[in-house]
């Protein structure tokens, strides 16, 4: 029986050769996240179960990146539960502050994911790892528990959509650009419960950074999970960072899908998603003048070393306009020293920016950023729901870090062309 690559994941790790659409299987989870947020109701889950030990103390991962550092007592004792419990359970991947960074920038950086694995997290941006050739969905923290304790759990086999991206990027567009497209296509709810698969020449030719952030937007379109196929890139990745060995697989050329999507690039300019919606999308030569208070370089979408030089080329020699504030932080202390070495940090210095140690900060609405009521801000974020932010009167505009980076001197939206 012919399959996409989702099913063919999910059928290995559920023991079956085959696997169909609304199938309910189970399966066993290659690793199990969650961090400072999420931890701490999936560590009560797991102890009402009664069990003593994690299934696998190497398997279970737990980061601490969203209110740290701690920006309040709450968030200390939230901190404080997952680490005293990394500690009595000998959790071998525990990484504090310092050492940490967002969880879905440093998993894929220190080598834990690869082609083929099965990965589960108390968080929906989970699926960013689906950019490996993996699937990886996000959970309840509850559920999050018994997946700690016995290293299984049950899935309902999800549909496939395939996104094929044909044609030439014109200057500036980016992954970003791509995924907020299509979801300004699909809707929010357009891709509900399915995988999204993306392929065609233009993905192919996307390096990985780019490709992270198109999986990490997946759950913006209501997906289980986005998945790319693995190829040179992929593999090359993932042999500079990991000792895990890959297993490749492919979907069939004669695979079932709900339905095939071409979308063709040539058209699509870099893109802003107004509120409030990911969905709400225009292209930059249609937003008009909207001026803004605030910009915010980072997060799992588009916190990599990659976007801080792209955001870097737009900055130098330049200042921010006066009376706007832009934050930048970048996604790991890896990331962070690399820009350091690089030259990045001063030039966003000497623009004015100020920067943040690795963490999500201000993209759920956390610290390090919080909006006012009335304040607009340009985001490199995935979300930009009423009050994501901080106050339930501002506003958040998506876009990519060229962009974000414009607008941070020009003091409206704008983009790199406009300079």
């Amino acid at each position: 029986m012919s399959m996409t690559i989702t099913e063919k994941i999910l059928a290995r790790h559920a023991g079956e050769k085959t696997v169909s659409p609304g199938d309910l299987i189970e399966v066993m989870v290659d690793l199990a996240y969650a961090h400072d947020l999420t931890a701490p109701l999936a560590i009560e889950s797991f102890r009402k179960i009664g069990v003593k030990k994690v299934f696998d103390d190497e398997k279970v991962i737990l980061v601490a990146d969203h209110f740290v550092p701690n920006k309040d007592i709450q968030s200390a004792q939230q901190a404080k539960i997952m680490r005293e419990f990394a500690r009595e359970q000998d959790i071998k991947y525990y990484f504090e502050v310092g050492e940490s960074g967002i969880g879905h920038v440093i998993l894929p950086e220190k080598g834990f994911i690869v082609p083929g694995q099965l990965i589960v997290g108390a968080d929906s941006h989970t699926c960013t790892y689906g950019a490996l050739g993996a699937f990886s969905t996000g959970v309840g923290s509850t559920d999050l528990g018994a997946v700690m304790a016995t290293g299984e759990m049950w899935l309902r086999v999800p549909p496939t959509i395939r996104f094929e991206f044909r044609g030439n990027l014109l200057p500036w567009v980016q992954g970003k650009d791509l995924i907020l497209s299509t979801i300004g296509q699909i809707g929010v709810e357009g891709a509900l419960y399915s995988a999204m698969e993306f392929a065609g020449p233009v993905i192919n030719e996307l390096p990985m950074y780019q490709r992270f952030t198109m999986t990490n937007m997946a759950v913006e379109a209501g997906a289980k999970n986005g998945i790319i196929e693995p190829d040179d890139i992929t593999l090359s990745y993932v042999k500079e960072r990991s000792s895990y060995e890959p297993v490749v697989y492919r979907s069939d050329s004669d695979a079932q899908y709900e339905r095939v999507m071409t979308i063709t690039v040539d058209t699509i300019e870099p893109q802003v998603a107004f509120p409030p919606s990911p969905a709400n999308v225009r292209n930059i030569s249609d937003v008009g003048n909207i001026e803004i208070d605030q910009v915010f370089i980072g997060s799992c979408t588009n916190g990599w070393l990659e976007d801080l030089r792209n955001a870097e080329r737009i900055l130098k020699g330049k200042c921010i306009a006066r009376g706007l504030r832009l934050i930048v932080i970048p996604g790991s202390p890896l990331i962070y020293r690399k820009a350091i070495e690089e030259g990045i940090i001063e030039t966003f210095l000497n623009a004015g920016a100020v920067i943040g140690p690795p963490c999500c900060g201000p993209c759920l609405g956390g610290h390090m950023g919080i909006l006012a009521d009335g304040e607009k801000a340009v985001s490199t974020t995935n979300r930009n729901f009423v009050g994501r932010m901080g106050h339930p009167g501002s506003e958040v505009y998506l876009a990519n870090p060229c962009v974000a980076a414009a607008s941070a001197v020009l003091g409206r939206i704008g983009g790199p062309d406009d300079l």
